[in-house]
């Protein structure tokens, strides 16, 4: 099926895109099902084209998405979109609020650091510092540090290289995109708070490459604090 054919896919925009935006964009295709489970995502150039942007822009918008398991970039064949993420959420998932997910996250993620400690890799880091780059560059756009946000606790998760880890963070990163959650969001997440989550993500990373369990856990569990005390204000308005 030649999904640059489709709506969403093949509009052309209005104005200059980032990778940031292309990611967005593919994503709610995704979730839509207008890119189909283990359907072939267009080629970089076609997008590239659609989009006017430059080929690189759509490599790091691709990267991004591969981040998320959302697509699978395959050498020499294309970029395809999981199967794993068109299952239909549990009603559990769909149904959870944000103080939910955040006191899930509270019972795995200071713990998910001590093993990201362990199995960190280079190239893990490295791309920790490309997602802090992002926040940092969008300290005034909620939505563009959202995902952001979303892609370093994922990378947290994939980097202890534990299956089971990944895909129940997985799926608390799935309560995001709930309208909850978007509510809390407009809400919440302003220029100085979202200042204050990215240094303390820049904490937590260099807690990781300094290879401090301990210390990377207790900076988890103070951002963890921080997120449910702006959450829980959110939620008395």
């Amino acid at each position: 099926m030649d999904h640059s054919a489709k709506r969403g896919v093949a509009d052309r925009p209005q104005r200059r895109l980032g990778s940031i935006n292309i990611a967005q964009i593919l994503r709610r295709e995704i979730d839509r099902e207008v890119l189909e489970p283990r359907s072939r995502v267009p080629p970089g150039r076609v997008l590239a084209k659609n989009y006017g942007v430059a080929r690189g822009t759509i490599r790091e918008a691709l990267n991004q998405l591969a981040n998320e398991d959302l697509v699978e970039i395959r050498p020499g064949s294309g970029t395809y979109v999981t199967s794993e993420k068109a299952e239909k959420l549990s009603p559990i998932i769909e149904e959870a609020s944000p103080l939910e997910l955040i006191d899930a996250r509270f019972a795995l993620e200071p713990h998910m650091c001590r093993l990201a400690v362990l199995h960190a890799r280079q190239q893990d880091l490295n791309l920790g510092d490309k997602l802090l780059a992002t926040m940092e560059a969008h300290l005034s756009d909620p939505i563009a540090f959202s995902i952001a946000d979303t892609a370093f606790h994922t990378l947290l998760a994939k980097t202890t290289q534990n299956r089971l880890l990944i895909w129940v963070i997985s799926q608390i990163n799935s309560v995001r995109n709930q309208d909850q959650w978007s509510r809390m969001r407009r809400i919440t997440l302003n220029r100085t708070t979202i200042a204050r989550y990215t240094k303390q993500h820049r904490q937590i990373l260099e807690a990781i490459r300094s290879r401090a369990p301990e210390q990377a856990a207790t900076l988890m569990k103070e951002h963890l604090e921080t997120a449910r005390l702006s959450l829980t204000r959110a939620a008395s308005t």
